[in-house]
Parts: C-alpha cells; sequence; structure tokens
C-alpha cells in the first residue's frame, strides 16, 4: 500500500520507494527514510497534495510522489 491510500489520520511505517535515484534523493533530503513512521494529515478531493507528518514536523508531498511511497500501516496486516 502507498500513502495515498492511507486515511486521514492514519499512520504507517515507510518502508521503500518505487523510483529512480532522484525521488530517493529528494525524500532523503527531507529526513524521510526506510523505517520511519509517518501520519497522514490531509488529503485533498482533486487531486493536490498530501500533507504528511514526520515527527513535529509537517511536509506537502505531490500525489505523484506519495504513490511511490510503499507503507505498512502500524497495527495492520498490510
Amino acid at each position: 500500500m502507498t500513502i495515498a491510500d492511507l486515511t486521514k489520520g492514519e499512520s504507517a511505517v515507510f518502508i521503500n520507494i518505487h523510483g529512480g535515484w532522484g525521488i530517493r534523493r529528494r525524500l532523503e533530503a527531507m529526513g524521510l527514510r526506510p523505517g520511519i513512521v509517518i501520519t497522514k494529515i490531509s488529503d485533498q478531493i482533486f487531486g493536490g497534495p498530501i500533507i504528511i507528518k514526520v515527527g513535529k514536523i509537517e511536509f506537502a508531498i505531490g500525489r505523484h510522489m506519495a504513490r511511490r511511497m510503499i507503507v505498512q500501516r502500524i497495527g495492520g496486516l498490510e
């Protein structure tokens, strides 16, 4: 599952990214590395950015990037 699949307020562990070195480097520069806990704060209905929270910091990421970020729900089976 991806960050785009999470519901508002749901937390998950970041597992992997499906993408090349450019997108990986961009995420690492924001501190988003495998094993980190991410909470989805909000989601725009008509395809705008997705707001996520990592620790006390909130990020806006594009929907395209969010669909490439593989996560595992905390306490879930996926």
